[in-house]
């Protein structure tokens, strides 16, 4: 048998997203583990920023987990988890989500947590979920930088929007913090030290979990 992939995608067309989230699981790749292949969907819009887009890419979605026959598992690298329930209902291999899988580990790391959302538009769609999974209750708070998916990957000013709203997070009863967007993936360590509570950055989060299923 070849080498197992564990696929990440980012279901949005933004290929410097993309970057962010293979620099992200850098740390989770070793030498005789499987391989971590982060992929962009084209057919996906440049940031998912709305319930529209998130439904647009659930069927391109769906194609990749009938067709990467290759994967030992998939990871969706976006926090809404788009397209995790076609997928599933598809694929013959684990698919893990960001946000399910974020929201998971960071439970392990702290009693209540706070979510940092892109924009307040993402919320409404974040809390279905959470309240989907039962684990609405355990969430503090969920504040939004006001920023697009492309400003937080890219523009100077975001690691000092992400502090602010972390620190707002704290004070209304987090502690412990979740990225909600994988655009921040790269400003989590620096995040963790100043804000002085657990980070966890949704991607790395999932493709842990796929690295366990993988390799068991």
């Amino acid at each position: 048998m070849g080498r197992k992939t564990i696929l990440v995608i980012n279901p949005n067309s933004n290929e410097a997203v993309t970057r962010i989230v293979d620099e992200s699981v850098a740390p989770l790749r070793f030498v005789d583990g499987p391989s971590i292949e982060c992929i962009t969907l084209r057919e996906g819009p440049f940031g998912i920023e709305s319930q529209v887009h998130a439904e647009q890419v659930v069927l391109p979605l769906a194609r990749i987990a009938e067709t990467r026959t290759d994967a030992a598992a998939f990871v969706i690298a976006c926090y809404a988890d788009p397209g995790i329930d076609a997928m599933r209902s598809v694929a013959a291999v684990p698919v893990f989500g960001s946000q399910e899988s974020a929201i998971l580990t960071g439970l392990a790391r702290g009693d209540r947590l706070g979510v940092i959302a892109a924009g307040p538009g993402s919320i409404k769609r974040h809390r279905r979920y959470l309240r989907r999974l039962g684990l609405l209750d355990r969430i503090a708070s969920e504040r939004p930088v006001n920023m697009s998916v492309d400003e937080i990957a890219t523009a100077g000013h975001s690691f000092e929007r992400l502090v602010a709203v972390g620190r707002a997070l704290i004070d209304d009863g987090a502690d412990a913090i979740v990225l909600g967007c994988a655009g921040m993936a790269r400003y989590r360590p620096s995040l963790e030290q100043t804000l002085g509570v657990p980070v966890i950055e949704p991607t790395q989060a999932a493709v842990a979990m796929a690295l366990a299923a993988a390799r068991v």
